[in-house]
């Protein structure tokens, strides 16, 4: 453990000057520094006025360290040239201001390890394919449901509200001619995603893949939401981690998602949270009623987008925006959505 005198201590303000990170995260005591369990649990640098150039030979080094550190990287850069653009695509987080950057480390500070996890996940989708990408998600989900935030977010919870049984299947199916309609159908809990439903929808893409008949799909939900996301009153139930992995590398509704998402509209509308906005992420084309809004909360349980979103939304609005939206839990109305490419569409 490196001696804490030799190590500077960060600005009162909690940011770091771009010329100071540039020798300081380099340094070999960083990862103690910037660590949840060492140190600071996020990297704040400040690219404000600033006017020292870092030149041709820090950058690279610079670059290949910010990848390395175990805790989010936050730039705050309200001005973007060549220079500081080089070094910002490399942040985790990338805001304008000071406010926003303290909402990101507000985020950080609520589940620190699952941030961490978050960001070392987001990084390495970089360089995977769907199938990978998928995988790695799946075993840092699987990591964190052993860890302290997700024990403590179950220990906490709110017994879950009973509701009436709802008839029908949890994924309704109509056709006409080549064109296939999959409708969510538990509309009294929101299109909760539950095991029946993932099951359900499992099904229906299987058909969906196999039949080459099938030239359109739609994806839709009844009642007022789309789908607000995991059902938590499941959240929990798998015997073990290791068994839940099992589970979603065998029966995963994105993987066939991927298989047929050039033959797929999905449409929403209401509350798109968690898997309501990451399933529907990897088709080509959605459509949003101007009610809709978007969020992903799993952090905030201790967790990651555990439904393939850490894989489908930086393919539509990039990592940082990706990193941002689970890091806050904010919501994104229709309007924030149609302008980062979540949706494709707006209309009533």
């Amino acid at each position: 453990m490196a001696d804490a005198a030799s190590v500077p201590a960060l600005p009162l303000d909690g940011a770091l000057r771009l010329v100071e990170a540039l020798e300081v995260v380099p340094s070999p005591y960083a990862l103690e520094r910037f660590s949840p369990l060492t140190g600071q649990s996020f990297l704040l640098v400040d690219f404000a006025d600033d006017g020292d150039d870092p030149g041709p030979v820090q950058t690279p080094a610079f670059r290949e360290a910010l990848e390395r550190l175990p805790c989010p990287t936050i730039a705050i850069c309200p001005d973007e040239t060549d220079a500081t653009a080089a070094l910002a695509d490399r942040f985790d987080v990338v805001v304008a201001d000071p406010a926003e950057a303290l909402a990101v480390i507000t985020g950080i500070e609520r589940s620190p390890l699952a941030a961490m996890a978050l960001v070392q996940l987001l990084r390495q989708g970089d360089y995977l394919d769907w199938h990978h990408a998928l995988i790695a998600e799946s075993l840092v989900y699987s990591t964190l449901q052993s860890g302290p935030d997700f024990a403590a977010w179950l220990a906490q919870r709110p017994a879950p509200k009973a509701s009436e049984p709802e008839s029908g299947p949890a994924v309704r199916l109509e056709r006409w001619d080549h064109e296939l309609v999959m409708s969510l159908n538990r509309p009294r809990r929101h299109n909760a995603f539950s095991v029946e439903m993932r099951d359900a929808l499992v099904e229906a893409l299987q058909l969906a893949v196999s039949d080459v008949s099938i030239e359109r799909i739609v994806l839709r939900g009844e009642g007022p939401s789309f789908s607000s996301g995991g059902d938590l009153s499941e959240f929990g139930e798998l015997p073990d981690p290791t068994t839940a992995h099992g589970v979603r590398s065998t029966r995963h509704p994105a993987r066939l998602l991927i298989r047929c998402a050039d033959r797929v509209e999905a449409r929403v509308h209401g509350a798109c949270i968690g898997a309501g906005i990451e399933l529907p992420a990897f088709v080509s084309r959605i459509v949003a009623a101007p009610d809709a809004f978007f969020q992903l909360p799993e952090l905030s349980m201790g967790l990651v987008p555990g439904a393939g979103g850490t894989a489908s939304l930086p393919r539509r609005i990039g990592r940082h925006r990706t990193a941002w939206l689970a890091i806050t839990g904010k919501q994104v109305d229709v309007d924030a959505a149609l302008r980062w490419g979540l949706v494709d569409e707006v209309r009533s």
